[in-house]
């Protein structure tokens, strides 16, 4: 990927897509090219495909979907499967009908089955069932880096993913009903430490094990792939440590300064008991991740505290 390529950032106004953009101006690429979902309909075919046709990007970064906790996942999964298989196929196909050169397809470790061996490798791909709470996700985001790796087979075209962990970071989505799980638990502890109550109710046990990354650790390992002359089709990305829930929200009430005691609503699902991704791949190319979980927490309760005052905040 050169300087002076012209590149989309599909979803450039989500977590990881913003936190992309501001990887790639901040190296020096300053031709982003990016569309609001009121000026670009990922879900329009015809609109993908004229876009692609009239702008001519060198390179494209596939960021955009339909994103949520375990809630809003299992509640949902036919939209989550509509929703991402359209945007999925419409970025990816488009791109390679209008000759863009490059591609790189962002995903999920949730494309892995339930029961993947620990931590799991790209090699874990449709080997056994899937997690049903998100099934109908993570079966829109493998059939995108299966078009991407068709693509790269049959045409020559070097489309390639990246399947990054779980994700926190600046403009995340704090909806306790809807959100992810470490969102959610910072506006829950902020919200009980600024209104002096005594209880934080939690989804599930607490009993299982997850592994966060700082968002823009993966922007960093989205320009580390994109500088590869030959990279694997599929690579996990993540912080190659992993915390039970518990833990996570321990921390978390430490961080913000609460003191109320912790609820676990058990008749709440867990979903996955573990999950890890195994990332020595892109290990052994040269990337690491930089961003503890703590320092990271530390950073995301200050962001989340900053956007409540401006009035920003995600819900």
């Amino acid at each position: 990927m050169l300087k002076t390529d012209r590149i989309y950032v599909a979803g450039h106004r989500g977590m990881v897509g913003s936190a992309i953009c501001r990887a790639l101006i901040r190296e020096g690429f300053s031709n982003v090219v990016t569309r609001t979902h009121r000026e670009l309909d990922l879900l329009d075919p015809k609109a993908v495909r004229e876009f692609y046709e009239t702008e001519k990007p060198d390179v494209a970064i596939i960021a955009a979907a339909r994103v949520g906790g375990i809630g809003a996942n299992s509640a949902a999964n036919a939209l989550f499967l509509y929703e991402n298989e359209m945007i999925a196929m419409n970025t990816v196909w488009a791109a390679a009908e209008a000759g863009v050169k490059r591609l790189l397809f962002l995903g999920s470790t949730c494309i892995y089955p339930r029961m993947a061996p620990q931590p799991i490798p790209e090699s874990a791909l449709l080997t056994s069932e899937l997690e049903k709470t998100n099934e109908g996700y993570a079966l829109a985001k493998i059939s995108g880096l299966k078009l991407c790796e068709f693509l790269r087979r049959d045409r020559g075209l070097c489309y390639h993913s990246l399947m990054p962990t779980n994700l926190y970071g600046p403009g995340d989505n704090y909806d306790t009903v809807n959100g992810h799980v470490l969102p959610t638990m910072i506006r829950k502890f902020e919200t009980a430490r600024m209104n002096g109550d005594a209880t934080v109710p939690l989804w599930g046990s607490g009993s299982p094990l997850r592994e966060f990354l700082h968002v823009d650790d993966l922007a960093s390992a989205c320009l580390f792939a994109l500088s590869l002359d030959n990279p694997p089709d599929l690579m996990n990305v993540g912080s190659g440590e992993e915390v039970s829930i518990r833990h996570l929200a321990e921390t978390i009430k430490s961080a913000t300064g609460c003191t109320a005691e912790i609820s676990w609503d058990s008749s709440k699902p867990d979903g996955t008991p573990r999950k890890l991704c195994d990332t020595s791949l892109i290990r052994s190319l040269g990337w690491r991740p930089e961003i503890s979980l703590e320092a990271g927490i530390v950073r995301i309760v200050a962001d989340y505290r900053r956007e409540l005052k401006e009035g920003t905040i995600r819900l």
